[in-house]
């Protein structure tokens, strides 16, 4: 029993980044990363037709590969989970992994990689292929970075509410004034307040395709108090994340300072 708990042990110190006690990614992890990198390359680069009739065969061994290493490394996970989770009993660990987010995500890019196998229509085909584009996002559990940046957003979700909640009332101030002074003029763009939004949003976002755009001096004026208002608004989130990744890092390098330094 206990070799077989030392064996766990082992294996989850391979596969799970916080179980390591130095800095970078074991063995195991490496191939990981190179594995969702050419699994996801594979899968962008089997959207274009040419390649995919020239290359169809190779690209079905690499996704059947792909989708074996991903399902031994989640079963290995799923066996190792009680190590993750040490004050669960091994059941509720297992289950708490397998309902977390990551899990989820690491068990629909199995099921998209396999799926092809099982259904025929085009339709359903194009959207599991892309969905294995998702194993990018596996990536954050070895990047520091991006882990640091996901607890930036979670720490400053409030923030970003509020900075969203006013986006979207100034979107709407906008769309309304303009279904008000232009909907009978241009009733193809602002004859309703959803269509205005168009408008509104790419407005906003100081995007401005030139498709929809307001031709009396009245439009014109909350047109340009809305662009206006946008350029602000797109500095704010962006400040209030910038402003809690430097925090996090700070935080980071104090830690990595005060286990550098010997115990007095």
């Amino acid at each position: 029993m206990s070799e077989a708990l030392t064996l766990r042990q082992r294996v989850f110190a391979h596969i799970d980044p916080a179980a390591r006690n130095i800095e970078g990614l074991s063995f195991f992890n490496k191939i990981v990363v190179l594995v969702v990198l050419g699994a996801s390359l594979a899968a962008i680069l089997q959207t274009e037709p040419a390649l995919a009739r020239a290359y169809g065969r190779d690209f079905f061994w690499i996704e059947i590969s792909a989708g074996t290493f991903f399902a031994v490394e989640y079963v290995l996970r799923l066996w190792t989970a009680p190590d993750h989770f040490p004050d669960m009993t091994a059941a509720r660990a297992r289950i708490k992994f397998a309902t977390s987010p990551l899990g989820l995500l690491d068990l629909l890019i199995i099921v998209s990689i396999f799926s092809p196998m099982i259904f025929e229509e085009a339709a359903i085909l194009r959207v599991l292929r892309v969905m294995r584009i998702l194993a990018l996002a596996r990536l954050t559990r070895f990047s520091l970075a991006l882990r640091y940046l996901i607890s930036a957003v979670h720490e400053r979700r409030y923030d970003l509410l509020i900075t969203l909640g006013f986006a979207g009332f100034l979107m709407l101030f906008g769309a309304t004034s303009l279904y008000w002074l232009e909907g009978e003029i241009q009733p193809d763009a602002f004859g309703s307040i959803p269509r205005a939004l168009w408008w509104a949003v790419i407005t906003l976002t100081t995007v401005g395709y030139g498709d929809v755009s307001p031709v009396t001096p009245e439009g014109k004026m909350v047109a340009g108090a809305v662009a206006l208002a946008g350029i602000a608004l797109v500095a704010l989130p962006t400040g209030i994340l910038a402003a809690a990744f430097s925090d996090g890092m700070q935080r980071r390098r104090e830690e990595l300072k005060s286990q550098s330094e010997p115990d007095a």
